[in-house]
């Protein structure tokens, strides 16, 4: 469902609600040089025509994370892509959370492993943690904004998640992040194993984007 804000943040709840007008789109700008988040949204909005370019491409520098949570993060990210190149803008802020762990890496499951840490770094990090604990028992979080530009006041924002555990190894290479080391639930094989398909029917992004494109129809941006 879209995102309804703590009434502690002072900021409009309501906003699924808003039905303002917007024009039909055929780019958009997605606020991360992730070359596999890149790869899922191009999939999934191809469907409706519309090109997802890397805000790479526009010299977009990485604008620093200083929010404390996913929704903040994700709002930074998108309304720093939407100013410099002037598209629409996609940003996720998305992370890992591990019981055992109390919630980590959490928002920093991309630098668990240090500051420039590889994939393999931070799940290497994260198996070392976790050790032989038997309770595994993790989720990947997603939010997803879509702003319209810069100075949108209403951007929408979209959460999901995806429920699971986390295995002993790495397996597979049809994925990124966490993806070799997370065990889907009722699933025996990783993240990584799956296909891309069903990846996206299943993933934390994948229900966000399509949580996303039901609002963006809805308000008439989508055919």
């Amino acid at each position: 469902m879209p995102y309804r804000f703590p009434a502690s943040l002072g900021m409009i709840a309501a906003i699924e609600t808003c039905h303002h007008e917007s024009a039909k789109m055929n780019q958009i700008v997605l606020a991360s040089g992730n070359k596999g988040k890149l790869k899922e949204f191009a999939e999934i909005l191809a469907e409706f025509g519309i090109e997802v370019l890397p805000q790479s491409q526009f010299n977009v520098q990485e604008v620093p994370e200083t929010g404390t949570t996913f929704v903040e993060n994700a709002i930074i990210k998108a309304r720093h892509a939407a100013q410099v190149t002037g598209l629409a803008a996609i940003a996720d802020d998305s992370g890992l959370e591990v019981d055992a762990l109390e919630g980590a890496p959490g928002i920093y499951s991309a630098r668990y492993g240090g500051e420039g840490a590889s994939d393999s770094d931070n799940y290497t990090k994260l198996l070392g943690a976790l050790n032989d604990n038997d309770k595994r028992s993790a989720r990947f979080q997603c939010i997803l904004v879509y702003m319209r530009h810069a100075k949108d006041p209403t951007p929408i924002i979209c959460q999901a998640s995806w429920e699971g555990s986390i295995g002993f190894e790495p397996k597979g290479d049809n994925g990124h992040g966490y993806d070799p080391v997370f065990i889907p639930m009722d699933h025996e094989c990783s993240a990584a194993e799956l296909r891309s398909d069903e990846k996206n029917a299943l993933s934390h992004r994948g229900k966000a984007m399509q949580l996303l494109l039901s609002e963006l129809k809805a308000k008439g941006v989508l055919g």
